[in-house]
């Protein structure tokens, strides 16, 4: 477990006290009669949502409602936990997408909140021709321990179990070793100018230090939010709208 050495200590992490905002950035959402409009199209492209580390598929619950209402098909990641080593979790969800994308024909928008954007930034990276938007919300790409102190206690707490052999967890060797290479190797390959991608950051985020969610190879896109309320804050909605369109 040695091998992972976070970089919280030096990092730019808000207090954990303003995730404490999320209940009040879902309500400002749910009184935006703009944003929560009914406005379904027949030619929205399908979406695939991918949560974040230590999330599942109901933590975008929100957001899979919305998008289902404007007209796309949504697909989850099938993940009860995101915990699982990258690279098996990557190539599960890259049969996903393909067949995603075959079957509706059209391209796919990745969405992803926080280790979920680092997955879904390599899936585009992977298949650049069945992806035509790429959002990560929050996501670590350019240093994937430059989490808040908290986390990286159970970042290193859960390697440890997957290094004592518990199934369905991420070990240390994924940190560096060779099993993730090819996954760390897609967190800073260059996108294709065909895919939409955007990466959304918060200085007052209090989980990820925003400096590590700044993606050369994606527009920026600030907003005063808190990491968990990513996925359900009017601002980031608007940016959805944009890519979506």
């Amino acid at each position: 477990m040695g091998v992972l050495q976070g970089n919280a200590a030096a990092s730019a992490v808000a207090p954990l006290w303003g995730e404490l905002r999320y209940s009040g950035e879902f309500a400002r959402l749910l009184v935006d009669r703009n944003l929560l409009e009914r406005r379904e199209r027949s030619d929205a492209p399908p979406v695939l949502l991918i949560p974040g580390f230590m999330a599942g598929d109901a933590s975008l619950g929100v957001l899979r409602h919305w998008l289902r209402r404007r007209g796309h098909r949504v697909s989850m990641s099938g993940m009860f936990l995101n915990v699982n080593c990258a690279e098996r979790i990557v190539s599960r969800l890259q049969d996903q997408l393909v067949e995603l994308s075959e079957e509706t024909g059209r391209p796919v928008v990745l969405i992803g909140q926080s280790r979920g954007g680092a997955i879904a930034r390599a899936l585009a990276v992977r298949e650049p021709e069945r992806v035509c938007g790429l959002v990560m919300l929050g996501s670590p790409v350019a240093d994937s321990l430059a989490v808040a102190p908290p986390v990286m206690r159970t970042v290193r707490w859960l390697a440890m179990l997957g290094d004592l052999g518990v199934p369905g967890l991420f070990s240390g060797r994924c940190h560096e070793g060779e099993c993730c290479e090819r996954f760390r190797g897609d967190l800073s390959a260059p996108l294709m100018d065909t895919i939409d991608a955007v990466a959304v950051y918060s200085r007052s985020d209090g989980i990820v230090d925003w400096r590590a969610c700044i993606d050369p190879h994606a527009e920026s896109i600030e907003v005063d939010s808190s990491h968990c309320g990513m996925s359900v804050h009017p601002a980031v909605y608007k940016a959805f709208q944009r890519v979506l369109a």
